[in-house]
């Protein structure tokens, strides 16, 4: 993880050295916030993957005697046959096209977001793979 740490902290140094010499030539207050936003994004992803690196140590891929063997195991728990994510991207879609066209359709969005979000988090509490 130090490796990547690395690459979103330069990216984050270069971003804050960047965006106030922009401001001053440009004076655009849209892009500014898009490069100061891109800034704060960079150097929280940096911040985490240092935290990570502390955390957890060198990987295998980060060793030079790394061996391939050693990335064996399990890697977490991924849903197989879950439907909440087609859901929440059908919910996203329509609080977007309320925000496009109207009101009443962006509430009913977030209605819908509200129920995907409750589902999806209480999938595993009940029915057939309830834990």
């Amino acid at each position: 993880m130090r490796i990547e740490s690395l690459i979103f902290a330069v990216t984050a140094v270069f971003l804050a050295v960047v965006t106030p010499i922009y401001w001053f030539m440009s004076n655009d207050p849209t892009g500014t916030t898009a490069l100061t936003l891109s800034f704060g994004l960079g150097a929280m992803i940096a911040f985490y993957f240092m935290l990570l690196n502390r955390r957890i140590g060198a990987r295998p891929e980060d060793r030079e005697d790394g061996e391939v063997e050693e990335l064996a195991g399990e890697y977490g728990f991924f849903s197989p046959h879950s439907w909440w994510p087609l859901m929440g991207g059908a919910s996203a879609m329509v609080v977007f096209v309320g925000l496009v066209y109207a009101w009443f359709i962006l509430i009913i969005g977030l209605a819908l977001v509200a129920i995907t979000v409750i589902g999806w988090v209480f999938e595993y509490y009940r029915g057939e793979h309830a834990h």
